[in-house]
């Protein structure tokens, strides 16, 4: 156990950057769950380790010396990148990895189930977690709605908000499953481990437990909605929307249970109840102490002193140093454009959170004789690499209720800016009757670029190389009026564009 706590003790400040980050998301309610995970994990493990019993094999300890130099190589440059999922994955293989020094080769990989079982402690990325978040608000939204309508209650959706007539409901990032999703998965998998049938049976089991999570949280808002078209606004407020989400979090958990019996009476000798779920607990303990008795191997001895000495060299290697470019905030932005006047439209408080931006602004410009508008947003970024970043705004127009028509990357010019040619994302969207013409680009370190994941790349690189990982979204937005072809949108877009854009460096530095 000494050579353990060395091997443990001198990987710490290689993994503590990851290790911050998840008790940062361990208070949120989509990871509050978190902290649960070790402890399955850990009673998965002895569970194993009382059902192997002894064994007197050759041991291979080398497997997991090249993984613990790995997950160490990992998590030091997900520091150098300063990018704390990096590291958290880091150090779930360096969990693999102690158990293939401890055990060997042979018997340590086959506690791959409860090492595997950690990743559900961990927080999505921010671009797979927004994709997520709005893919499910709009599939509990169609399917809220269908439970509404089987109420024979007239209501109407567009994007995420439904509508009662009287009431107006919006199916908020909060309502939008996620937060039951990564629990309910943990369980699913915790369920099919424990599960005493056939593999496909436990296939069954995790599989299940996305569609029915999110079939659940769909029930979960069609029935709000029916309160709420009954009883007032009250019932989708305060304690009994808590307390309803709780009900679909335990249905949820039962019915993995129910789906566990039913698949056991398709056996021909099914189980009695008792005995479907395996959750014996005797003897635990004693396995937990055999634990002490862990004998001080060559392997062992030699990955506390390499892990020591990798973690030196991270110590005494210099970091990148950060740096924060010079820039003018937001507020200071022109509102007079070449006879364009703008007002500014502050975002809602609750917007303004999932933004997370450090800075933003979105301005209205219009002429003093009237006519279509232009529409500037930038949401700017002092940091992507800390769980904020951007998104592409193909990923959330549709929760507005807006359907995109064409979406192309186009090529532009502005000869006469530092911008010169570069390439934008041009798309079309239309709502009802309503079309208008976007523009939009990632705005990155000096680069213009079209897409959000091989912007995130770039994040990594300039980080590494730079020491910034700064940047921003910048988009133009003009209706296309009726009889009015989108060559004329394009026109106006473009030469206000040529306007603005000498300005826009001082806000987002090159």
């Amino acid at each position: 156990m000494l050579w353990l706590m060395v091997l443990t003790c001198a990987a710490l400040p290689v993994f503590w950057l990851g290790i911050q980050s998840l008790g940062t998301a361990w208070i949120t309610p989509e990871y509050s769950h978190g902290p649960l995970i070790p402890l399955i994990s850990l009673y998965l493990f002895l569970r194993e380790l009382r059902q192997a019993g002894p064994y007197a094999g050759p041991i291979d300890r080398r497997p997991g010396i090249f993984l613990l130099g790995f997950a160490l190589a990992l998590g030091i440059f997900g520091n150098l990148v300063q990018i704390p999922d990096l590291v958290t994955y880091a150090l779930i293989l360096w969990t693999g990895a102690v158990l293939l020094i401890c055990f060997g080769w042979q018997r340590g990989r086959l506690h791959w189930a409860p090492v595997l079982h950690l990743v559900f402690m961990l927080p999505l990325p921010q671009f797979i977690y927004w994709q997520m978040t709005i893919f499910l608000q709009m599939v509990s939204s169609e399917i809220g709605v269908w439970f509404i309508r089987l109420a024979d209650i007239p209501v109407f959706l567009q994007g995420n908000v439904i509508d009662l007539g009287i009431y107006q409901l919006q199916v908020a990032e909060a309502c939008s499953g996620l937060r039951y999703l990564f629990p309910i998965l943990s369980f699913s998998y915790l369920y099919a481990i424990l599960y005493r049938g056939p593999f496909w049976h436990k296939a069954v089991l995790f599989v299940m437990a996305a569609p029915l999570t999110v079939f659940m949280n769909a029930f979960r808002i069609g029935v709000i909605g029916i309160l709420v078209n009954s009883y007032g606004i009250g019932q989708a407020e305060g304690f009994l929307h808590w307390f309803e989400g709780w009900v679909i979090f335990g249905a949820c958990i039962g019915l993995l249970f129910a789906m566990a019996i039913g698949l056991q009476r398709l056996t021909r000798d099914p189980k009695p109840l008792r005995d479907v779920i395996d959750l014996d607990t005797n003897g635990l303990g004693a396995e937990a102490a055999k634990l002490r008795q862990l004998a001080p191997s060559r392997g062992l001895i030699g990955g506390a002193l390499f892990s020591a000495l990798m973690t030196a060299g991270f110590l005494l290697i210099p970091a990148p140093e950060r740096v924060m470019p010079e820039r003018d905030n937001f507020a200071l932005f022109p509102r007079n454009i070449n006879g364009w006047h703008a007002y500014i439209t502050p975002l809602e408080p609750q917007i303004e959170e999932v933004l997370g931006a450090t800075d933003y602004i979105n301005a209205t410009y219009m002429q003093p004789e009237g006519g279509p508008t232009i529409n500037v947003f930038s949401a700017w970024y002092a940091k992507q690499t800390e769980g904020s970043g951007i998104h592409s705004p193909e990923v959330c127009l549709p929760v507005g209720g807006w359907e995109v028509y064409s979406i192309d990357p186009t090529p532009v010019q502005f000869p006469d800016t530092i911008y010169g040619d570069f390439t934008l994302n041009r798309a079309v969207i239309e709502q009802g009757l309503s079309k208008q013409l976007v523009y939009y680009w990632f705005e990155q370190r000096g680069r213009r670029m079209t897409n959000d994941y091989a912007a995130k790349m770039t994040v990594i690189y300039d980080s590494l190389t730079r020491g910034r990982t700064d940047g921003a979204i910048v988009r133009f937005v003009t209706p296309i009026l009726d009889g009015e072809d989108e060559a004329t949108a394009d026109a106006r877009l473009q030469g206000f564009m040529a306007d603005l854009l000498p300005r826009l460096p001082q806000f987002i530095p090159e």
